[in-house]
């Protein structure tokens, strides 16, 4: 069923026209000295609390309840069943959706055609937890005999922005293990730059890919091959390949975008070591089933869908911001870039017709403080909505100068969105100009350009810190956040049909670069592209 087509879409839709106009935070928190408390979840994980306080939002409890029939209605609890019982929910693909598979961590059987899939998912762990032990401790010599220092993980989308992404939260838990690098564009800069830091003799390629046909990925293996080749210069490597006793499986019920749990992860395992590897498999299976078990209104993952649905198909909001105010999560935003927009960037709903209503919003974002001095500008005074999820951790990896560094974040991050909520009043702005010495006609110019209008709305989430097991919970939230709003717009949130279209019409256009020959086969605007550059190569 189309969401406007829901019963109680069209009821909410109704409560908006009438009463949208009307909410105001401010007010709201003024006249309810338990809004926090009424819109806040605490949720006690095996590594410490994780708490949601979404009472900076444009809802009262009668929104929030007319979100969750939509929800029941639009059918996500039987979606959520679907999903980890093993149907092949991806229908366009005829697979299973099953990252939940990866970090089963409880062992029960999970079904695919029959099949449990377990003993296959643990039989890949135990070989990456024996291949992560052998290179950690020195035993996997490089050719020359010398221990490995660094690994070179080639890959592209869900192969690169997951290991990205989490290797470089996790570097405080990385003592011990290989330096890791990450080669992903095309560019050969990027390879380029890469190799010229690296000794052959102590590196070992990963290649990451799930069809081992992606044009980038084996164009960079085949690249990575060439450099190792000539700087080894041994007989031992004149056979070079990929032993199959090197190889790790997964599976088509294994989404790219969904698949860091995966031997893809293998980087990550081999960085942070075995162990943390596994906890952060653990923080994603305690999401999962809190994801399954909770309640809709208690559900962490289904509140922040319904939020965002709220302000994308009512309030037209067309963006995302996630500013994570950890520096180890720098990458965050930029992973979660694909894992949103990659699974809900779709107008066609499950029947085949085409969606009257908006789907999946833009997400961007960095980590604070820094986006303060760069964007924040338009968060707050900016004409589009930009609903914000803010995430920080209680403590510091890092608690230099007394923890005064951390204690200057924490002020930072708590301002920010007490500001987005409150704003600044005409007349607030009003007395700090005059407290300042200004009057007259030079307050009354620049008075418009000191208020805030506040309303702004934002979630924030805050754990206790930023462990294997919590990065592994955070990162489960927003897939099951992801599912949940694909149900609700009655969308596949497992193909990405969208990103072929382009590899056809490049590898139609790659031969057309060989020679010096005008082009003339395309339209106009492409001919002349291609022409330039052509011109422009030598």
């Amino acid at each position: 069923m189309a969401l406007t087509n829901d019963p109680n879409y069209k009821k909410l839709e109704q409560w908006y026209r009438d009463n949208a106009g009307s909410l105001n935070m401010r007010d709201m928190f003024e006249s309810d000295k338990d809004r926090f408390s009424k819109f806040s979840t605490t949720l006690q994980t095996d590594d410490g609390e994780i708490l949601l306080d979404f009472s900076k939002n444009l809802i009262n409890q009668e929104v929030l309840s007319m979100l969750l029939a939509m929800a029941k209605s639009m059918g996500v609890e039987e979606a959520r069943e679907k999903m980890f019982s093993g149907e092949k929910i991806n229908f366009t693909e005829g697979r299973a959706v099953l990252h939940v598979a990866l970090r089963n961590r409880s062992n029960e059987p999970i079904t695919v055609d029959g099949q449990d899939v377990m003993p296959e998912v643990n039989r890949v762990l135990d070989k990456m937890k024996a291949f992560c032990q052998r290179v950690r401790s020195g035993q996997w010599k490089g050719f020359s005999g010398k221990s490995i220092t660094d690994v070179v993980n080639i890959g592209i989308g869900g192969s690169d922005l997951g290991p990205l992404m989490v290797t470089e939260a996790l570097k405080p838990y990385s003592s011990g293990g290989p330096n890791v690098w990450f080669v992903s564009n095309i560019d050969g800069t990027h390879m380029a730059k890469t190799l010229a830091q690296l000794n052959a003799e102590t590196t070992l390629f990963i290649i990451a890919s799930k069809t081992f046909t992606t044009q980038e990925t084996i164009t960079n293996a085949e690249s990575a091959r060439e450099w190792f080749l000539k700087t080894a210069n041994d007989v031992k490597v004149k056979d070079f390949g990929i032993d199959t006793a090197n190889m790790f499986e997964f599976w088509d019920w294994v989404g790219g975008r969904y698949s860091l749990w995966s031997a893809i992860g293998l980087s990550i395992a081999l960085h942070v070591g075995f162990e943390n590897f596994e906890q952060l498999l653990s923080g994603a299976h305690w999401m999962d089933n809190h994801f399954r078990s909770a309640p809709l209104q208690q559900n962490v993952p289904v509140l922040l869908a319904l939020l965002g649905v709220w302000y994308i198909n009512f309030f037209q909001a067309e963006t995302h911001a996630m500013l994570p105010y950890d520096q180890y999560m720098h990458r965050f935003a930029a992973y979660f870039q694909q894992g949103d927009m990659e699974s809900n960037g779709k107008y066609i709903t499950k029947d085949g017709s085409r969606v009257n209503y908006h789907t999946g919003p833009i997400v961007w974002g960095e980590p604070g403080t820094n986006g303060q001095h760069a964007f924040y500008q338009l968060i707050h005074q900016g004409t589009r909505m930009i609903p914000a999820d803010f995430l920080i951790p209680a403590q510091s990896q890092h608690p230099i100068r007394n923890n005064l560094h951390h204690k200057i974040l924490v002020a930072n991050f708590l301002a920010q969105t007490e500001a987005l909520m409150k704003g600044k009043t005409s007349d607030e702005a009003r007395r700090e100009l005059e407290a300042g010495g200004l009057k007259g006609d030079a307050l009354e110019k620049l008075l418009p350009h000191k208020v805030f209008e506040g309303n702004k709305p934002s979630n924030s989430i805050v754990f206790k810190k930023l462990s294997p097991f919590m990065l592994g919970a955070l990162v489960a939230m927003y897939e099951h956040k992801i599912f949940v709003q694909g149900v609700m717009w009655n969308i596949n949130s497992y193909d990405q049909w969208g990103v072929e279209l382009g590899k056809q019409l490049a590898k139609q256009i790659e031969p057309e670069l060989k020679d010096d020959s005008e082009v003339t086969s395309h339209d106009s605007s492409t001919n002349g592209l291609i022409n330039f550059l052509k011109k422009n190569f030598a």
